[in-house]
């Protein structure tokens, strides 16, 4: 039962991070309706703004988050500002054909400023040990994630579904002249949505280096899990994205934990499976 407990404890905080990450990537492509592939790109940058502030320049952790989150979100505003803007009504296809010319030139550029090896991050001492709970002990990182993952991730649910910020998105994607007609700068609106987007992913990717890793393949490896996640909520359901991600991360770590040798083809076995059920997602607008 405590082995248990513990696998459950480890997938929860895999989840939630695979939420942080995919939680932009739900707003810009399920709420938005842009394909951004690239999404995986700013948590990277995200991850190396925290290597370089704590290794070069001996910023302690919890500092350096923040400036993972505010980097992330000045380079996706920069970046939506200057090309992906002028593709928002146009055919997902250049959409994506775009954005996956940008992680090629991100993964490129990463690897030219800070190598193909991975970097060592050390978090504060309090959270590398296990915390005691009870009977069962679980890792004090992960404890941490799960803690403070969800903080944000409840402000993300309640700021997207429960405020007329969230109501002003799903209108402008919905029926974009009508919106416009009501008086609201959609122009500003999907800005401001692709930088919180931005953040998230960058302070995701600060989170996951202590856990997963970081390399310049980082926004790769992660792209077809962050699909995976956004589409098996349902598309423009942040509380289908926050279900999934955490659904998703408990069977890909208990997958590896019971059954190994079958590597990574239980979570594209849950993938199918919920798919073939519901095939909008379990909480998309289909149903």
């Amino acid at each position: 039962m405590a082995d248990f407990v513990n696998i459950l404890a480890a997938g929860v905080a895999y989840g939630v991070l695979l939420f942080l990450m995919a939680g932009g990537l739900s707003v810009t492509m399920g709420l938005m309706g842009f394909a951004n592939l690239a999404h995986g790109s700013l948590s990277m940058l995200g991850g190396y703004i925290v290597v370089m502030l704590m290794n070069w320049y001996g910023w302690p952790f919890f500092a350096a988050l923040p400036m993972a989150a505010l980097g992330a979100a000045v380079a996706g505003l920069i970046v939506e500002r200057t090309i992906f803007k002028r593709f928002y009504w146009g055919n997902q296809l250049d959409q994506v054909l775009l954005t996956i010319g940008i992680v090629t030139m991100t993964v490129a550029a990463a690897t030219y400023i800070w190598g193909a090896v991975p970097p060592a991050v050390h978090v504060p001492a309090f959270l590398e040990g296990r915390a005691h709970l009870g009977w069962f002990d679980i890792g004090s990182y992960r404890l941490f994630l799960i803690l403070f993952g969800g903080l944000l991730t409840l402000g993300l649910v309640l700021g997207v579904e429960k405020t007329s910020f969230g109501a002003k998105i799903r209108a402008a994607v919905d029926n974009r002249r009508m919106t416009m007609s009501c008086g609201i700068d959609i122009d500003r609106l999907f800005m401001l949505a692709f930088a919180i987007g931005s953040a998230l992913a960058g302070l995701g990717g600060g989170l996951a280096i202590y856990l997963v890793g970081l390399d310049p393949s980082f926004p790769v490896k992660y792209l077809v899990y962050l699909l995976v996640v956004v589409v098996v909520g349902g598309l423009g359901s942040i509380r289908g994205t926050l279900a999934a991600a955490l659904a998703l991360g408990i069977c890909d770590v208990a997958g590896k934990y019971y059954i190994p040798y079958l590597g990574a083809f239980i979570i594209y076995g849950v993938t199918v499976a919920i798919l073939l059920v519901r095939p909008n997602g379990l909480f998309g607008r289909g149903h």
